[in-house]
């Protein structure tokens, strides 16, 4: 069976520099509390997610790692009774700034959630809807669009012959969430946040959804809460550690390269977690 370190040296590293908090930011995180009411869930957080890399948050549950996940594109607007403190900075301009407009935030930055959820409409519709929300109106220009958007996700030759014919609801949950990836791609993020996308997939599914982050690197910035420890040490570049304090309110406790973390971490919490003695 395969180890998690030699997972970790196995797979292709970052330049070192890419270890380094000196990258280009594509996420900055200043300062950020979350209330639900009155509660609050995320004590003082401040993170860096540089470009064109796959970030990994982990920790257990309750931590918090969705909702960050969700403050970075403004999904957390849709919770009733909740409230964000501190800056979240996309390419360095606040996306709380007056002028920011929430449905242009998610165009640029995805949101891949835990279980599949294409629409009820041909695959071809799923993958569409996104550009036709956004004005494009010629089919050609759809077309293109939706074929790149299926290739990008290693879907196209498994579904081109039934495109227009059979709904995304029919296929297997795999292809669902790859659909579902697809889909998002086709708004063109430069961005894509994953929430667990593995979690309801068999291994062969989840396989080839690592396969396709790993593929998407070089293209996308991604950031993907996960509790499978052995996924964060294959799909990702750096790894954020997530721990809930004694007042149940969520925190960071250290990010650096996914490598240091798994091997090397600076705080003991972090080697308790990744190690398996608790959470």
């Amino acid at each position: 069976m395969t180890t998690l370190t030699s997972a970790l040296q196995s797979r292709p590293r970052p330049p070192a520099s890419a270890d380094q908090t000196g990258l280009p930011c594509k996420i900055g995180v200043r300062g950020m509390n979350f209330y639900y009411g009155a509660k609050r869930a995320l004590d003082n957080i401040n993170i860096d997610i540089p470009a064109n890399l796959v970030t990994a948050f982990i920790g257990p549950s309750g931590c918090g790692k969705s909702t960050i996940l969700r403050c970075f594109n403004r999904m957390t607007d849709l919770i009733p009774g909740c409230r964000v403190e501190g800056e979240v900075l996309f390419d360095n301009e606040s996306i709380q700034a007056a002028d920011a407009q929430a449905v242009e935030i998610r165009q640029r930055i995805g949101l891949v959630f835990q279980k599949p959820n294409p629409f009820p409409m041909s695959m071809y519709e799923n993958v569409a809807y996104g550009p036709r929300r956004h004005g494009v109106k010629d089919k050609a220009r759809l077309d293109e669009i939706v074929e790149s958007a299926l290739r990008r996700a290693a879907l196209w030759d498994e579904v081109k012959d039934e495109l227009r014919k059979k709904s995304g609801l029919a296929l297997s949950g795999g292809q669902q969430q790859r659909l579902c990836i697809a889909r998002t791609l086709a708004t063109d993020p430069s961005v894509i946040l994953m929430d667990e996308p593995c979690s309801a997939l068999d291994p062969i599914a989840t396989l080839k959804i690592e396969g396709l982050i790993n593929e998407l690197r070089s293209s996308v910035t991604i950031v993907i809460v996960t509790h499978n420890m052995q996924q964060a040490s294959r799909v990702s570049d750096r790894t954020a550690f997530f721990s809930l304090g004694d007042d149940r309110q969520g925190y960071l406790v250290e990010v650096g390269d996914t490598l240091q973390i798994f091997t090397n971490p600076r705080q003991q919490l972090t080697e308790d977690y990744v190690s398996g003695r608790f959470g």
